[in-house]
C-alpha cells in the first residue's frame, strides 16, 4: 500500500466523486454537533463548498468564511456560494486574526495535512475563547479503511497489486485523534463515528466515478494493464451487487470530533 500527497485540481470531478459523500456525512455531523444559530463559522479546507453549503442551509449561521489551498476548488465554491467569503489559503497558516470565530470546522481535510498539530493550533488560534473546533475525516487505521474508495482498494489489494491512497494519519482513528486534540490544549473533547450510505445509478456510474484520474485510486487503475483493469472491474461487479433497480449502494464511515477552546 502506497501513500501519496493529493492535489485536487478538478473541482467538477471532485464534486462528483466526493461531494456526495461529504454532504451525506456532513448532515449527520451537523445534527451531532447541534451548533448554535447566528454563529460565525470558518470552514477550513472547503473544497468545492459542499460542507459550507450545508452550514448555510442547515446551521442558520450569522456569517461563513471558508479557505482552501486549491484555486480551482475556491472558484467552484465561490460560484456555488457567492454570498460567503472564500479565500485561497492553507490550514497551517490561516489568514485571520486571533479569537474571531465561534465555530471552526474542517470536513474531510485532516488526512491531507502534513502537520495536524499545527493545523489544530491554527484553528484554535482563530476560534473565540469558548469557541468550538470540530470536523470529520475518513476513518482509517493500519488494518482497515472505511473511506468511499475502500471497496476499490480492497479489490486491487486482493489482486496482489500496489494500492495508492491518500496518506494514513494517526488522527483518522480514535486514539490518534484524541492524543492530538489533548496535546493541542482543547477541553470538552468528544469523538464519534458517522456512517453514511450512497447509491450510484448503476455499476457503470460507480465505475466511472471511481476511475476518474484526479484521485489516487483512479490513477492506480489507469496505470493497470487492460487485463488487470478488466479483472478488477469484474471483481467489483461481484463485490457490489446491484439492487433490483440496478443501483449500487454501500456505506462509508467517518470519524468526527468537537472540542472547545478554553475560555
Amino acid at each position: 500500500m502506497v501513500d501519496t500527497n493529493v492535489v485536487f485540481d478538478d473541482a467538477t470531478g471532485y464534486e462528483r466523486y466526493m461531494g456526495r459523500w461529504s454532504r451525506a456525512v456532513g448532515e449527520k455531523f451537523l445534527a451531532w454537533l447541534a451548533p448554535a444559530a447566528n454563529a460565525r463559522w470558518l470552514d477550513v479546507g472547503c473544497g468545492t463548498g459542499a460542507f459550507s453549503q450545508l452550514i448555510v442551509n442547515k446551521a442558520a449561521p450569522g456569517a461563513v468564511s471558508a479557505v482552501d489551498p486549491a484555486p480551482a476548488q475556491v472558484e467552484h465554491a465561490k460560484t456555488l456560494l457567492p454570498a460567503i467569503d472564500v479565500q485561497v489559503a492553507g490550514a497551517l497558516a490561516l489568514p485571520f486574526e486571533d479569537n474571531i470565530f465561534d465555530i471552526v470546522a474542517s470536513a474531510l481535510v485532516l488526512h491531507f495535512l502534513p502537520d495536524r498539530g499545527k493545523a489544530f493550533s491554527e484553528m484554535r488560534r482563530v476560534a473565540k475563547p469558548g469557541g468550538m473546533v470540530c470536523g470529520y475525516t475518513w476513518n482509517r487505521n493500519a488494518d482497515s479503511t472505511f473511506a468511499p474508495y475502500a471497496p476499490m482498494a480492497r479489490g486491487i489489494k486482493t489482486m496482489g497489486l500496489p494500492v495508492t491512497m491518500s496518506p494514513l494519519v494517526p488522527e483518522a482513528d480514535t486514539p490518534g485523534l484524541q492524543a492530538t486534540l489533548d496535546a493541542s490544549g482543547f477541553r470538552d473533547i468528544a469523538i464519534t463515528k458517522i456512517e453514511a450510505t450512497e447509491r450510484f445509478r448503476d455499476f457503470d456510474d460507480y465505475w466511472q466515478v471511481q476511475t476518474m484520474t484526479f484521485h489516487p485510486i483512479g490513477k492506480t487503475v489507469a496505470a493497470m494493464s487492460d487485463t488487470d483493469r478488466n479483472t478488477l472491474r469484474d471483481s467489483m461487479r461481484r463485490t457490489l451487487p446491484a439492487a433490483s433497480d440496478g443501483s449500487i449502494g454501500y456505506s462509508s464511515r467517518a470519524i468526527a470530533f468537537k472540542a472547545r477552546k478554553a475560555g
